[in-house]
This record gives structure tokens, sequence and C-alpha cells, in this order.
């Protein structure tokens, strides 16, 4: 029985805490009915050393090739190139500053072999300590994600997808929901592998946790506005009932719950201000330094 093709698309943005690390764990995954024989590294702009460990991986190993951007053109931008350079019709596309665990890749494949399946996609687990209020609540978002993906899938950090397009909107801020509009569309499957595990760092300070979310909830408006398609994060009654049922399990906690609520709702009505009065998209978004070493929790 032949293996099943896929290619890896890494995008890259100042990755050098994190790329060496990603690039040992993905070349290492061997698996008897998948084959990876493509992973493209679309570095973009990248000034930190990035390209040189990158270009150590290439020396070493045929399936790594590596793209450079000489400008910072966004995520998406950097997405399309990847369609463009890569060969096989599953594709995964992961960020640069994320980790996978050990059979995860294999974990997103094997769905596709249902034909109805367009779209997978993983539980990230961030790697960040509870210990501050920024890192409990990036831990509470990324378990609201899980529990939202477990009802109707919310996919993102690292998806994988049938080509069934030959490219996303450059201009998106939010590159895998504008994936999942593009599958809705090709009246396609999304599925949620929950146990397909990615690990991922919030920021370490509200100030960069309010920057992340408040780009998001811009990204997510664009969306709709401009290919009017709605992620089920948008949807208030979805989090508020995933809220109150976060509240009844740990009831100890529910100062903490609210508090993150009162933070996140401010972090939407700074990115609705910038969508609607100041007329931004933030498709090249400003780095959150604290989030690309995952070696740190």
């Amino acid at each position: 029985m032949s293996k099943i093709l896929c290619s890896i698309g890494i995008i890259a943005y100042n990755e050098a805490k994190n790329i060496g690390n990603l690039l040992e764990r993905v070349t290492a995954e061997n698996y008897s009915d998948i084959e990876i024989n493509e992973i493209i590294v679309v570095s973009s702009a990248c000034t930190d050393g990035t390209n040189e460990i990158v270009d150590f991986y290439v020396k070493h190993d045929d399936r790594v090739k590596l793209i450079t951007e000489a400008e910072r053109k966004g995520k998406s931008s950097a997405i399309n190139l990847f369609l463009k350079h890569s060969s096989n019709n599953l594709l995964i596309i992961e960020s640069g500053d994320t980790l996978p665990a050990k059979g995860t890749i294999r974990k997103l494949i094997l769905p596709f072999s249902d034909p109805n399946v367009g779209m997978t996609g993983g539980r990230p687990v961030p790697v960040n300590s509870s210990i501050t209020f920024s890192g409990y609540a990036v831990n509470l978002l990324w378990k609201l994600h899980h529990k939202m993906a477990l009802k109707s899938p919310k996919l993102g950090e690292m998806i994988a997808f049938r080509r069934v397009f030959d490219s996303i909107p450059a201009e998106s801020a939010v590159d895998e929901a504008s994936i999942e509009a593009l599958i809705n569309k090709n009246i396609l499957k999304k599925i949620y592998v929950a146990d397909a595990i990615i690990h991922n760092k919030g920021p370490e300070d509200i100030t960069g946790f309010i920057k992340q979310r408040k780009r998001i909830e811009t990204g997510h408006i664009w969306l709709k506005k401009k290919h009017n398609y709605k992620v089920v994060s948008q949807k208030k009654s979805v989090l508020l009932s995933l809220m109150i049922e976060e509240i009844k399990e740990h009831p100890q906690d529910i100062w903490k719950i609210l508090a993150v609520m009162l933070v996140e709702s401010y972090a939407r009505l700074l990115g609705k201000i910038d969508y609607y009065i100041k007329g931004q998209n933030p498709f090249t978004w400003e780095i959150i330094s604290s989030t690309k070493d995952l070696r740190k929790g």
C-alpha cells in the first residue's frame, strides 16, 4: 500500500529561538502510512539567524527547502508562496514559533482518507505557566478554544488541508480562518483532532496579550465584512456559555475568570475601534517577542 504524501509549510519571521527544534522534530517523524516528502520554510525578512539554521537542514535533508522574502508582507502572503512552491494535494501549515508533539502530523493527515474531509486541526497547548495572570489568561483561552472546537471545529496554530484553492487573501490577518472559509465554500468537512497536540507560547505580559487579542479581533471583523465568513469564536452566546461552564467547574477561580473576560472584552473593543474607526487591518502585525521561545514557559 502506497503512503499518503504531504507537504509541510513552516512560516517563519525571526524564529531563531525555535526553528531548529521545530525542524528537528518534523524531520525525525517517520510513519509507515504517511510520507512527508516536502518541508518548505518560508522566511520573511528574517534578521536573527533563522535562515542560517534552516540552511543547515537544507544541506542535510533533501526534503527541506528555504524560500526567502526580502520584505515581510504578512503570514498570508507567505502561505501563498508555500502554496505556489509545494507539489502535494495534502498540505500542512505550521507557524515557526510552535512545536508539534510526536505523532501529531500523522493524526492530522489520516482523516483525509475520507474524500469529504477538507481541513483538520489539532489542539494548541501553551507552555505558559498559569502562575501569572497573563499565563492564566493564555491557558484559559486555549482551554476554551479546545472546548469550542469539540462542539464546532475552530482550527488554528497548525492545520492540514486539501488543495482545493490556489491562494488565500494576502491581506488576511487570520489565515487559518480564511482557509476555513475556502474549505466551507468547497463544501468539505472540518475535523478537530483533539489528541494532535501543538505546543505554543502566549504573551508573557498583559500588554502583549491585549495586542494579540486586539489584532485577532480586527482580522475576524475584516474576514466577516470582506468574505462573509464568521468563525465560531465570534459568536458571543458560545463564549458566554463556555465561560459560565468554566465558572461552574472552577468556582474558586471566578474572579480570575471574570478578569480574563473583562480583558478579552476590552481587547475586542480595541479591535473594533481599529477596524471601524481607524480603518486598520493588521495583516503584517507587530511581533510579540515573548511568544518566540518555547523553552521558557
